[in-house]
């Protein structure tokens, strides 16, 4: 069976995926952040479909991701501009486009460059820092744990990664401050993970 949407997901990231997670429609919200707004830019810059791009810029406003903006006296021309969740999404593009510049990028180099306007100097990688001491975190820094919408399914999953991780010798981590989640015996329906 073909999924369609991942809208009843429990997964964040799933969730997410079912809103913005489509090409055309990352590709639409870097125009956004590029500064494209009418439908005609957005068209052009893009050579997309006039009915897919009809189709995303529907699906990103009906998300909240764009606002739609009357420019005229008449109604009739329309300016597509970022949310505040679409604007959210800078640190996903910025990292995607690092991520392509180091590994997928033209054999002539990226086409642009993404520099602090202030004073033209490339920005640092983005990366996951520590909140309590801003450092860079590494993905073995880095441990998965419940969640205050954890279910049984989840909790089992963790104690699976943590009996693994005990076998590779590596300590469990810390229980995160004020959390309860992880000693509670949740009640909610079981998670399917895609």
């Amino acid at each position: 069976m073909r999924r369609t949407s991942f809208a009843d997901e429990r997964c964040s990231i799933a969730r997410a995926l079912d809103l913005i997670g489509e090409w055309w429609t990352l590709l639409i919200v870097r125009e956004a952040f590029l500064g494209c707004q009418r439908f005609g830019e957005f068209e052009s810059r893009l050579g997309i479909a006039p009915n897919v791009l009809s189709q995303r810029l529907n699906r990103l406003v009906e998300g909240g991701v764009l606002q739609v903006a009357a420019t005229s006296q008449s109604g009739k021309a329309l300016a597509y501009r970022l949310t505040d969740k679409g604007r959210d999404l800078h640190p996903v593009i910025v990292a995607l486009a690092q991520w392509g510049d180091r590994h997928a990028a033209a054999p002539d180099g990226p086409p642009i460059q993404l520099v602090e306007r202030d004073t033209g100097v490339p920005i640092a990688p983005m990366a996951a820092r520590s909140a309590k001491t801003d450092r860079p975190l590494r993905p073995r820094d880095v441990a998965v744990v419940a969640g205050p919408g954890a279910t049984d399914s989840d909790l089992a999953r963790l104690a699976d990664l943590r009996a693994q991780e005990a076998a590779q010798g590596r300590p469990p981590p810390a229980s995160p401050a004020g959390s309860a989640a992880a000693h509670r015996t949740p009640s909610r329906k079981p998670t399917r993970h895609p």
